[in-house]
């Protein structure tokens, strides 16, 4: 399965972002004009937000950087530095 995402022989990237395009994302504090309607009425959520006229839904730009999961631990737990604490 790698071997469909990697480069082969020179190449390019098979999902470089610079080569993907035009992406369109939610910012917040700045005003988001629907790409299907060009209307800009959102109602967002913990991870998309979608227009409040047509439906386009939009992933939001920094969905990693608040939220629920941007505190999720990876690993098991070193219970002997909990147990001491």
């Amino acid at each position: 399965m790698s071997s469909a995402i990697m480069a082969r022989n020179g190449e390019a990237f098979a999902h470089d972002p610079a080569h993907r395009g035009y992406h369109a994302v939610y910012r917040p504090n700045e005003t988001n004009h629907c790409p299907g309607c060009g209307r800009s009425h959102w109602y967002v959520g913990r991870l998309m937000a979608e227009c409040g006229f047509c439906g386009t839904a939009l992933a939001l730009a920094e969905t990693q950087t608040h939220g629920i999961g941007a505190l999720r631990q990876v690993g098991r737990p070193d219970w002997r530095v909990l147990a001491a604490a």
